[in-house]
Parts: structure tokens; sequence; C-alpha cells
């Protein structure tokens, strides 16, 4: 290229430079990401939710693969040997000569920089047939023109072939890497999904289990992690028969392919909690560990075609009821627990014959919220069938479930008015969650019936003070009488309390009094002077008001907007808090859906909020379109967990919708009327009648 030198390296020390900048290129960011953490701090953590979740599945698998797994040895060992390679090329790039020759390879082949290989290759036959030693030429020019002929073709070479190389490196990545969306789901997966919610938007749950398992990251064709065994064909219709009505029969592809059929049968015998052999035991922990994201790649599948059906019409979006069983079967797989189970058998020790004692008569306790709030005594009593230390696992456990207080707000940001919400404005509802524990809730239960109690007490104080208004007002009377009365009160009770009747009476009296001049004052105020004083200060006060309520308004939009800046800015780990879960084989943590819908007509009216950063309180956003018409809609704020049954929150929301404002044409800033247009001439006519009256006096 023009302008450019060249050094040439005779003795290859150049080298010894890159391959030391290659290897720590490769050695410092896989030692970054590679190096295994510190395993004293998992184990650290570990013990510290050995109480709570000793039980769990995940929790066993996790202790075994720590104490079993060579990996960690394996990774260091091999950092550290690139490490050692990386340090003796430094030591060896340290000790060489650093001495360096110009060199141009153009100036060698007498050409001009830049020129073309045509002309690099015609110049040096010319060259060569002069100084090539057979044709009588110097030996060591001959040898300085090859090298210099050499460094450019094989530039020039080496340019083509990486450009080739680049070419066919993106063509193999496009063509021969599985498609995979954003969020590691198959892309043929997605589609299937999109298929089958647009063909039955009221999907119920089997036929939701159906579509679940017909992912093609069960079929070994498109994943290799999944398998097909041999052994397959004797124990999947094994349980076939003991899980009973699974639709076997239906020829409908592909719920009728093998690894389907095969997916659905593991996942039905997951939440029936059915024991299976140790070859089916793994690829079940495969299937149920995957189909959380596969639940969730539904819901967004779902919400694009309600967007699309609003938007353009023309076909049915996927009913609520739909997108809500894809929630609670992301609840049930990881709870491994049927829909028609009770939510009590999340916990540890519970059975199906231990139900009984909880739905007696005297207890009713058929949710995780009516164990919470019996009392003690009467929980142990119904709990009788516990010994003393799962009883106090069951608390513990109870205590480490969510309870998520909610807080919402809504408005209208865009708007003059925020609170009032027009025909098609955008609102927005402001959701503020706060996650505590169940313990938590049981301790503010608590102290709610103690307030109100002292609630009642202060009650009765009041009414107790109501009796006895008199004798306060003898007592503050004393205080002010004079010492002649007191004499009377001694020597008569009776004339004492005439005294202080007639005390009052007179009291009332100049209260009247004053009363009466006030009135008497204000319907004197008859000059028009003083009334456009009062009006003038009504209306400064209002408008110092108005003013306020803009401040207000304003500080709360630009906090907004500060709030969504630092949303956008930050990244929150999503790691929460662990799930308590007897069988899922993989830690999860809690995350939750909040959206808002039409449950009468069985619609979303906004799209479901993955709210997957609530460590302890978090702020969510919801917006949608106000209804075309006006009128009272009622709506519904709903909450639902991703990992727990029974701990979904259902909120109303009442919308009262207005019409909107009219447009106006012109805005009354910008209309000046004619009689100030006449005032600002006569003004600039009477300031120039004045100028020439001073300048005839000057004369």
């Amino acid at each position: 290229m023009a302008g450019q030198q060249f050094q040439y390296d005779d003795s290859g020390n150049t080298f010894f430079y890159f391959l030391t900048s290659f290897v720590g290129l490769i050695v410092v960011p896989a030692t970054y990401y590679l190096w295994p953490r510190d395993q004293n701090a998992e184990q650290l953590r570990l013990k510290s939710l050995r109480r709570v979740h000793g039980r769990c599945l995940w929790y066993r698998l996790r202790l075994m693969k720590s104490q079993q797994s060579i990996v960690p040895t394996l990774k260091k060992a091999a950092l550290l040997f690139g490490w050692a390679v990386f340090l003796l090329l430094a030591y060896k790039v340290s000790k060489l000569d650093r001495e360096y020759q110009e060199y141009n390879p153009y100036e060698v082949l007498n050409l001009d920089p830049g020129a073309s290989l045509s002309e690099i290759k015609k110049q040096y036959r010319v060259l060569s047939l002069k100084y090539h030693p057979d044709k009588g030429g110097d030996e060591s020019t001959f040898m300085r023109i090859a090298k210099a002929y050499a460094a450019k073709t094989t530039s020039a070479f080496t340019t083509s072939f990486v450009s080739l190389f680049l070419t066919f490196s993106l063509y193999s990545f496009f063509f021969f890497c599985p498609s995979i969306s954003g969020d590691q789901i198959l892309i043929n997966t997605t589609q299937l999904f999109m298929h089958f919610m647009y063909k039955t938007p009221n999907m119920n749950m089997k036929r939701l289990a159906m579509v679940l398992t017909a992912a093609f990251e069960f079929d070994p064709r498109s994943n290799k992690d999944a398998t097909i065994r041999p052994t397959d064909n004797i124990e999947v219709p094994q349980l076939i028969r003991e899980l009973g009505n699974i639709n076997v029969k239906k020829k409908e592809p592909p719920f009728c392919y093998p690894y389907s059929l095969k997916a659905r049968v593991l996942v039905l015998a997951h939440l029936a909690r059915m024991d299976v052999s140790e070859e089916l035991e793994e690829d079940q922990r495969f299937v149920v560990r995957k189909s959380p994201a596969l639940l969730q790649e539904m819901i967004n599948v779902g919400c694009q075609l309600t967007m699309m059906a609003n938007s353009r019409g023309g076909f049915h979006a996927p009913r609520l009821v739909t997108i809500e069983n894809c929630m609670k079967l992301t609840q049930m797989i990881v709870q491994g627990l049927q829909e028609s189970k009770s939510p009590l058998l999340q916990l540890p020790h519970f059975e199906e014959e231990h139900l009984r004692y909880c739905i007696s008569k005297k207890y009713k306790v058929r949710s995780l919220q009516d164990l919470v709030s019996l009392k003690d005594s009467d929980r142990r009593s119904m709990l009788r069938f516990l010994g003393e230390d799962k009883y106090d696992e069951v608390l513990a456990v109870l205590g480490s479930f969510p309870h998520i207080a909610m807080v919402t707000k809504l408005q209208v940001l865009d708007d003059e008015d925020s609170n009032n919400i027009t025909a098609g404005s955008i609102v927005t509802v402001t959701v503020t969650l706060t996650r505590k524990r169940m313990a938590v809730r049981t301790c503010l239960h608590l102290q709610g019936d103690a307030s109100k109690t002292k609630t009642k007490v202060w009650q009765n104080k009041s009414k107790a003070a109501k009796k006895t208004p008199k004798s306060k007002k003898k007592k503050i009377t004393k205080k002010k009488a004079p010492p002649a009365p007191a004499k009377t009160k001694q020597a008569n009770g009776n004339v004492a309390g005439t005294a202080v009747v007639v005390k009052e009476e007179e009291e009332e009296a100049s209260d009247k009094g004053s009363e009466s001049d006030e009135a008497e004052a204000e319907a004197n105020k008859d000059s028009p002077s003083e009334r456009d004083e009062d009006s003038d200060k009504q209306s400064d006060t209002e408008v110092d008001e108005m003013a306020g309520d803009d401040e207000e308004e304003w500080e709360a939009l630009q906090q907004s907007i500060q709030r969504r800046e630092r949303a956008l800015l930050e990244t929150k780990s999503k790691v929460t808090h662990p799930v308590y879960s007897l069988y899922f084989p993989e830690e999860k943590h809690e995350w939750w859906w909040l959206y808002i819908a039409d449950r009468r007509d069985q619609t979303l009216v906004s799209m479901p909020y993955h709210v997957c950063t609530l460590k302890d309180t978090e702020e969510v956003e919801l917006k949608f379109p106000a209804p075309s018409k006006t009128g009272n809609y009622q709506y519904s704020i709903i909450l639902r967990s991703d990992s727990y049954l029974g701990l979904d929150q259902i909120r109303p929301l009442k919308l009262e919708v207005h019409e909107a404002k009219a447009m106006l044409d012109n805005h009354p800033q910008w209309d000046i009327p004619d009689t100030e247009e006449e005032d600002e001439e006569q003004e600039d006519s009477d300031g120039i009648e004045e100028s020439e009256d001073d300048e005839e006096d000057n004369d």
C-alpha cells in the first residue's frame, strides 16, 4: 500500500511477540470466565439453605454434583498450564534483541509504492534475468529481489485466503448451526406453538400438555441431549397403563410421534408423583427441566397473537384461559402436583391421607394462607400426626414462602389532568411489589388484631370523655374564677355551680356577639374596592393551589422518567429467592407474572410482564389503551407465581372513561383581541406626539 514501510525479520524474533500476544488473548479472558468459583462459598450457601431446602431434589443433586465432580480441578490445571506458557513466552521475549532494519520491497524492486500484482511479477522477471547468478548477476542482490517479491505476493495471497475463510465460516454458521431464538428455544418449536395456539384459541390443560411435549427440544433429531432408548418400548407402555387416559390413540402429528408420546408420559408421571425406573428418571429430569422455559415461550407466542388480533383482526386471539393455563402448568411442573390437588401438598411430610385433618369442620384449612392464620395451639393440634422435628421443619418451610404486598396507582402520564382517563388515552398502572415472608405476614396479622383491640379501647375512652365534658369545663372555670366566688363555693356548692353556668352563658353570649360582629363586618363590605380585594385574594389562592398541583405532577413525571432510565441502564440479577420444590431437578428462583385482564370477556388488557428481579421491592408499569367508548369498566390486576400454587393475587381495577377533549384549531395564546392592537397603535401615536412636542420646546 502507498506510503507504508515494512520490516523484515531475518531472525524470526517477531514470531515470539505474536505468539505471546495470542496466548495472552486466550488465557486472560478464559481465566475470568472459566476459573471455578470459590467452592467454600457455595458450600456455605448450601449449608445455610439446608434447614429449609434439605429435602428438595435439586438440593440433593447439587450436593452430589459438588462432591463427585472433578471438572473444577481440571479447569484449574488447564488454566495454570496456560499461564505457565504465557509467562515463559514473556520471559523469552524480554531476552530478545530488538534490532530492526527499515525494509521497503518497492524500493528493492524499483517500483512505485502501490504497484499492482501484475506489475510486481513483470518487474521480478526483468530483474531476475539481470541479477540471477546463472546469468552472471550478483547473488546477494538477487536474494533481496526474491525476498521482496515473496513478501508482496504472500501478502496478497493471505488477504484472499482470509476473505475466503471468513465467507465460508459465516456460511457454515448460518447453514449448519441449529436455528435458536434469543431465549434458547428452537425456532421450529416457536412455529409449532404459534400454529396450535392459532388453531385452538381456547386450550384446556390436557391439550396444553400435548402441545408442550411436542416441542422439538425433546426430539433426538433436533436436540442431541434428547434420547430414545430401546427399553422405552417396554417401560413407556407400562406407564401409560398406570396413568390411564392420555390420548394415546390420537393420530394427529406430532402428538403421535414416539418422542412426543414419551415426553408427555414423563410429564404426567411427574405431576402424579409416580416412581419411574433409573433410565427413565434421567430422561424425566431433562424434560421437566426444559418445560418452564418452553411454557414461557408459549405465553410469549400467545401475547404476540393477541397483539396481532387486536391490530389487524381477521382471527380469534388466544383466550385468557389459555395463557393462564400455561402459567398454572408451570406452577404444577415446578411443584410436581396435579391441578386438582391441594396446595398444602407443597409442604414436606404432607400426604393425601393427612389432608382430612386439615379440611375438617373444626379447622377448615384448605390453603397455605389458612394454615398461616391459625393459632399456634390449633395448628399444632391439627398437625398432631407430625413429630416435633417434622413440625418445626414444616413451619420453617412455610415461613420461607413468599407473601407479596401490592400497591397500585392509576394515571395518564402524558396528559394535563393525569387523573382524568379519556377515551383512547394511554393508561399507566404503576404497581409496587414488596416481597415478604409468610412468617412476617403472621406477625403482621397478629399486630393487626392487636391494633383492632386498641381501637376499641380508644373508642371506650372517647365515650368516657364525651360523658364528662362539664366536669372539664368546671376545672377550667375554677382556675379562671376570682377568689370571691371561691369562698362562695366553699360555703355553698350550688352557688358556685350557678356561677359556673352564668360564666358559660356569658362566654356563649360573647361568642355569639363576636360572630354577629363578624357578620356585620362582612355585611358592611359594600364598597367595590373591598370586594375586589377579596376576590383577588381568592383567585390568587386558587392560582397558587393549581400551580402547586402542576409542580407535583411535573415532579412525579420526572421521577417516573428517571426510574425508567435507571431501569434501562442497570442490569438487575435474576437471582431472587430459591424456590422450595420437592420434585424439581434444578434450582429455581421466584419469578412472577403481572398483567391486567378483563375476566368477563376473557381477554388480556395488558401483556403479562415477567417479573424476574423481585428480591425485596420492584416497581412495574403496565400500559394499555383506554376503551374507545365512555363508561365504567371493571378490570383485574393479576399477580401469578411461576413456582408456587395458591399464592396468586387478583385485585379489582375500576376504570371510568370520559369523553376525549376536542382538539383546538387555534390556541388561545395566539388570539390577539382587536382592542389590544388599537391600544398599542394609540400608545405608538402618543409617543410620536410627545417626541414632537419635546423638539418644539427645545427650539
